[in-house]
């Protein structure tokens, strides 16, 4: 397995060397020593790559992913998975502000909590928090899976838009537009495939889900305090 040594190689080698063979589909282990919470690692990952980072990051680790799996044995900063189209990025502990923020893809998992904004405006991505998340998560969420473990915060899922979000503890406050939801068997089916995915040992019948009111979608002067 090729290790890249981060006290000793720069950030920008150790992102070149992983997208060159990430393009080359290499499809080959790879692990990171010492990341030190260094930013942006093992971001821009275009093919299946395995890495694995011995460690914590800073803000923006395994940004722009397509197609790798990215292992973080420890914590990640903000913006952990941004703009993910996708493969799989798991969170051995906890992560920063808007996990998952912009994702189009793929599946994140993190197996501490998340802070706030967690899922801010994902396109399609799934998420799944073995712990609990911040206020404002899922803030103007167009589409995919946000699926908690533990808590929300103030604020769940403000103006979204079809995403999903399934919830087992309890949450603080709805935001604008933000309803509980039946939970169909449609339903049950695709949480229970979530949480195998994500190895969470949870059942989907003790999740809630949340969803959209749709009385946002066009402006109607009843609503405007809510906008």
């Amino acid at each position: 397995m090729p290790t890249l040594d981060m006290s000793k190689t720069e950030l920008r080698e150790v992102n070149a060397t992983l997208q060159a063979a990430a393009k080359a589909q290499a499809n080959e282990p790879f692990e990171i020593i010492n990341p030190r919470g260094s930013h942006a690692v093992a971001v821009g990952l275009n093919g299946p790559l395995d890495v694995t980072v011995k460690g914590s990051t800073g803000y923006y680790c395994a940004g722009m992913n397509k197609d790798a799996t990215i292992h973080v044995e420890g914590s990640a900063g903000p913006g952990v998975a941004e703009n993910m189209m996708s493969g799989t990025v798991v969170i051995d502990g906890d992560a920063s502000q808007y996990a998952g923020a912009t994702g189009h893809g793929g599946l994140l998992v993190i197996k501490g909590n998340a802070s706030s904004r967690c899922g801010i405006s994902m396109k399609g991505i799934d998420i799944v928090v073995h712990g609990s998340i911040g206020h404002m998560s899922a803030f103007m969420a167009q589409k995919g899976n946000l699926v908690v473990l533990g808590d929300a915060g103030d604020a769940l899922g403000d103006s979204l838009y079809e995403a999903r979000l399934f919830v087992r503890g309890s949450v603080k406050s709805l935001g604008a537009d933000c309803v509980e939801k039946e939970m169909r068997p449609e339903h049950i089916e695709i949480l229970a495939d979530l949480l195998a995915r994500a190895g969470a040992d949870a059942k989907p019948e003790e999740f809630k889900r949340y969803g959209s009111a749709r009385t946002l979608y066009n402006f109607n002067i009843d609503n405007a305090d809510a906008y």
